[in-house]
């Protein structure tokens, strides 16, 4: 069957389009993506105001009809932390399903953990071992660790890196004060959580997905997308550590020219970049592989492992 994922993020609406039956990988067909950045769209309060609203939902229309275009069978629409977020999420959602009739699920951050860590665990097999995974998304961090398909431990904490960007790097390039600033409340709010999963053991391979990964992955050497997904892309906490503060005194269009950063993400770059480096170094993390599938893929594998077999 053909499958839609429509995910409502932070930064993008994204609807994936796949090919797909239980007991196969499945095969991409279609990507139909609109930078929309609803958490920037947020108002004094919280909600996303009348403006946001209409062009969320203009947004989802221009989706339904990628979707109708290709053939899509189903589509799995869901929203993650902008919208849940969102002081007025119902009134959002009810509204959303009113003018478009797309009943949004709005998952909670650990259930994204979790979607995440399944598609990186089918993408890397069970010969991993235990996994470490870590996205990073517009909104917030997911962190996830286990042996199994279901991980043993997953968290999600506020961090996203458009979230961090919008709240505490307001200069192009930021203040050396409010980086240092960032860089303490992030490497706090992680340290938070570390023992939780260090007394799980180690792991034995550890894995990131996300925008912000790839594109670090790229500036420090990693193999373009137009390689292919079976490429191998690492990230090395060394690298990392040599390219932080050096984004970190870039304007955003000098960010954009760098290899893989795309001129829309690269005002995040930077928070982005200091969730990665502390993670990596709270973690222990000496080196990291970067994984071609994160939630929507996970979303799309849950939904075929409840498919009845042909």
């Amino acid at each position: 069957m053909r499958l839609g994922v429509l995910d409502v993020g932070s930064n993008t609406v994204h609807l994936l389009v796949v090919d797909a039956h239980p007991g196969a990988r499945p095969l991409p067909a279609h990507s139909h993506k609109a930078e929309l950045r609803l958490a920037e769209l947020l108002e004094g309060d919280g909600a996303i105001g009348p403006d946001g609203i209409a062009t969320l939902i203009a947004t989802l229309h221009d989706a339904l009809q990628a979707a109708e275009d290709k053939g899509v069978e189903e589509v799995l629409p869901f929203a993650t932390s902008a919208v849940r977020e969102a002081s007025n999420a119902d009134a959002v959602l009810a509204q959303v399903a009113e003018e478009t009739g797309v009943d949004l699920t709005v998952l909670e951050g650990e259930e994204e953990a979790r979607l995440t860590f399944l598609a990186a665990r089918r993408w890397f097999g069970w010969s991993a071992g235990r996994l470490l995974v870590v996205d990073i998304g517009g909104g917030s961090l997911e962190i996830a660790y286990g042996l199994d398909e279901d991980p043993d431990k997953a968290v999600s904490l506020p961090l996203g890196a458009g979230r961090l960007t919008t709240g505490w790097l307001p200069g192009d390039p930021p203040d050396p004060a409010d980086v240092r600033a960032l860089r303490r409340h992030v490497r706090t709010e992680i340290a938070r959580i570390v023992g939780e999963f260090t007394r799980l053991g180690e792991p034995d391979h550890v894995v990131a997905t996300s925008k912000t990964f790839r594109q670090l992955a790229r500036i420090a050497g990693a193999a373009r997308s137009a390689e292919g997904l079976y490429v191998q892309r690492t990230l090395t906490r060394k690298a990392l550590e040599e390219w932080v503060p050096k984004l970190a005194t870039m304007p955003a269009d000098k960010r954009a020219e760098l290899p893989g950063v795309s001129e829309g993400r690269a005002p995040q770059l930077v928070a982005g970049a200091l969730v990665a480096e502390a993670a990596m170094d709270l973690f222990g993390v000496e080196e990291l592989e970067i994984c071609p599938w994160a939630l929507r893929e996970g979303v799309i594998l849950r939904r075929l492992d409840h498919l009845p077999s042909s």
